[in-house]
């Protein structure tokens, strides 16, 4: 028995099914861009780690951190703060 659009949307007709279903694959691009942007700033991040370590400063510069927690909470309210700190965890590297 296969699921119907309407049932897997949770719409309650076809037409809404419809948007939801596109806007469903549009939000699946937008993520699969934004773990790619994500990814990307990692590397960049560890080209500034090593390049800051190689200087014989340390792996996190928490002044910096604070700017960028401050950027995403300035753009997108309180709950960018936690998506910055997750993003920070994830580009602060390995020890």
């Amino acid at each position: 028995m296969s699921v119907t659009e309407t049932e897997k949307t949770g719409a309650r007709t076809d037409q809404a099914a419809t948007v939801i279903t596109g806007a469903r694959e549009r939000i699946d691009a937008l993520d699969d861009r934004i773990i790619g942007l994500i990814q990307e700033r990692m590397a960049v991040s560890a080209v500034i780690q090593d390049a800051r370590i190689a200087s014989g400063g340390r792996r996190v510069n928490l002044a910096r951190e604070m700017e960028v927690l401050a950027h995403y909470r300035d753009a997108l309210g309180k709950p960018g703060t936690a998506i910055a700190m997750t993003m920070l965890e994830l580009c602060r590297g390995r020890i």
